[in-house]
């Protein structure tokens, strides 16, 4: 009885993906980095608020897209593809990640984008 619960209880790992949004910060050598995990965004904001925060809320800034792939490195995130598209000069630059999960719940393992972190403090 008690391995026929044990195995309803365990789920079969899937693998989920995010993309990292990285741009240069005006008047800086730091990237701005947002996140698309394909989540539903707001009409007027966008994605306005999926960029990266610590625990007081506060942007994070990372040095290079490989300093913010570091990061999400440390919370289990795989690289699997990237890409550059220049518009008006500018450099945005496009990380494809993965990481294996057995529940959304840790998808956003570890980190927390603005959008989030105003949801938690406004309850």
């Amino acid at each position: 009885m008690a391995f026929v619960s044990l195995n309803v209880m365990a789920q079969e790992p899937y693998k989920v993906f995010c993309e990292l949004v990285g741009s240069a910060k005006f008047m800086s050598t730091k990237i701005i980095v947002t996140v698309d995990f394909g989540q539903k965004t707001k009409f007027w904001t966008g994605s306005a608020k999926q960029y990266l925060v610590d625990d007081e809320g506060e942007k994070l800034e990372f040095n290079s897209m490989v300093d913010a792939m570091n990061y999400m490195g440390k919370r289990n995130w795989e690289f699997e593809q990237a890409y550059v598209v220049t518009t008006s000069n500018q450099n945005v630059y496009h990380w494809l990640l993965s990481k294996e999960v057995t529940s959304d719940e840790q998808i956003k393992e570890g980190f927390m984008t603005k959008e989030e972190f105003d949801k938690k403090n406004a309850q």
